[in-house]
């Protein structure tokens, strides 16, 4: 169970360093950039496989969904020059609770 939790930790990681780096494809017109994202989606949804057979595939792909939008919108405001207001502080930790509260009434 916690290799698996482990493993989720960096399929969310991956995946959310894959989009944030979606700017610098360019439109995948950037070779480069294009096979970092392409890449990164696709270790993470590789690593997702590996996960969901030790965890509930409903719970992996809710904490995954989660836990990479709460992310990306941090990394987003920290890193990519977003800006951040009260609402979007607001909706980060409305995802976090509910990734907890589903965490908490799913048996594994």
């Amino acid at each position: 169970m916690y290799f698996a939790a482990a493993l989720l930790a960096v399929a969310i990681a991956t995946e959310v360093f894959a989009t944030a780096s979606l700017p610098r494809a360019h439109g995948f017109t950037n070779p480069g950039w294009t096979a970092i994202v392409v890449g990164g989606y696709a270790v993470s949804i590789w690593l997702l496989t590996v996960v969901v057979k030790e965890i509930p595939v409903s719970v992996t792909y809710a904490i995954w969904a989660g836990l990479g939008t709460a992310a990306i919108a941090v990394v987003g405001v920290l890193f990519l020059d977003e800006p951040v207001n009260l609402a979007k502080v607001t909706a980060i930790a409305m995802i976090v609770a509910g990734v907890v509260l589903l965490n908490t009434q799913t048996s594994h």
